[in-house]
């Protein structure tokens, strides 16, 4: 597929031979205004093979994306502390089949004291949220925090049911972190210290005051007409009741810690913290790198083929709608897995996360490959947003055509 004079103009970047046509894409999308600005990337075998960036970073100031910009990637954060947690458990400092009160004991209590960390990463604890108020003081001081969510009730039986856990779930991952760790460091660390550093991935749990303003992504929700008619239905008609019903187990999950905007959740007061559901900061890049170490046998960071199997199990979608959603959902060890909601190439052995307003990243281990998507135009799908499956299926067109001329 050629590529356009124009689109060459507002992409920069790399594609490897027989990616031409991903480049293309990525391109027409920022063309037609479907992008503000973003970065894409795929990395196969350890290999960079899809690394472009383009747009703006910020459209008010008419600032360009450049190579090392950065942006919030929401709930394309759990899979980032998923993959720390499955480093816990290759080192043998975590057990996916222990209780979670063996590492922590002050968890132990209002029918939580036999809840495994299986359990707890697929969310099915019944912990979606917490009565406290989440501020950022409170979740700035994790020893304070941690007594919190200790001693929360769960609301419903541990085990029975899955209920999306948006906040909580890295909470309480961090927590757990902190106590099987040897050296009791939270995700952000851990992931720093023993995945993103030694890979050379940017990708960050807790922004580094050394992080300049002007690599950040403006973050914006810009929607077009013909998207805002495409939009409705797009969620649950239960989901929107659910979160117009004060006191609903879906209301209570989203709307702790209250932010007044997006604007506030994108400030250095948040970005700073532990929010490992929530608040990963990094480029599709970095994203991709770590994914792709994952998908390829994890030999540079000495990761065991029986915690990867793990990762790359199967999952059934449950027979009942997610508790909190009101979808079909899949979840294992902290991340998705293929399902109606979460399609990312359809792989049974995918596992990934997407993030709200269009975000994604995604092992794929058939091919060996990691992708991410970083926007910072925030579309409107709950889960799955149309810009990043078009360019996915972009990239697996052209990594079927390339596996089958090698054949």
């Amino acid at each position: 597929m050629a590529v356009s004079n124009e689109s060459m103009s507002i992409v920069s970047g790399y594609v490897a031979p027989g990616f031409e046509a991903v480049r293309a894409a990525f391109g027409s999308s920022l063309r037609r205004g479907e992008e503000i600005g973003g970065s894409l990337a795929v990395c196969i075998g350890n290999r960079m093979v899809v690394d472009l960036w383009g747009g703006l970073r910020d459209r008010r100031a008419n600032q360009p994306w450049e190579q090392d910009t950065l942006a919030l990637v929401f709930s394309t954060s759990k899979g980032l502390a998923a993959l720390a947690m499955a480093l816990a458990h290759s080192r043998g400092w975590l057990d996916y089949d222990q209780r979670v009160a063996h590492y922590w004991p002050e968890f132990a209590c209002h029918g939580k004291e036999a809840i495994t960390v299986r359990q707890l990463l697929a969310h099915e604890a019944g912990l979606s949220s917490v009565t406290q108020t989440l501020t950022p003081q409170l979740l700035g001081d994790l020893d304070a925090l941690a007594a919190v969510l200790a001693t929360q009730r769960p609301q419903w039986t541990p085990g029975e049911q899955r209920g999306y856990h948006p906040i909580t779930l890295g909470l309480y991952q961090n927590e757990l972190m902190r106590r099987a760790d040897p050296q009791h460091r939270n995700i952000g660390e851990v992931l720093q210290q023993e995945i993103a550093g030694p890979l050379g991935a940017e990708a960050y749990i807790g922004l580094p005051d050394t992080i300049s303003e002007d690599r950040l992504a403006r973050l914006e929700r810009r929607v077009r007409a013909s998207e805002q008619l495409r939009s409705f239905g797009i969620y649950p008609g239960k989901f929107v009741l659910a979160m117009m019903w004060p006191g609903h187990v879906t209301r209570l999950a989203f709307t702790n810690p209250r932010v007044r905007s997006l604007e506030e959740f994108s400030a250095r007061p948040w970005l700073r913290l532990q929010m490992p559901s929530a608040n990963a900061v990094a480029n599709a890049r970095g994203i991709a790198r770590i994914y792709g170490e994952f998908a390829s046998g994890g030999q540079q960071l000495g990761l065991k083929s029986e915690t990867l199997s793990m990762l790359e199990a199967p999952v059934q979608p449950s027979a009942q709608l997610d508790a909190v959603l009101y979808i079909d959902s899949a979840y294992s060890l902290g991340f998705w897995k293929p399902c109606t909601a979460f399609q990312s190439g359809a792989n049974p052995r995918i596992y990934g996360t997407p993030g709200a307003g269009g975000s994604v990243g995604f092992a794929d281990p058939s091919l060996a490959m990691g992708f991410a998507y970083v926007p910072n135009r925030l579309g409107l799908h709950m889960i799955e947003g149309p810009r990043a499956n078009a360019l996915r299926a972009v990239v697996y067109d052209c990594a079927r055509a390339l596996q089958s001329s090698m054949k």
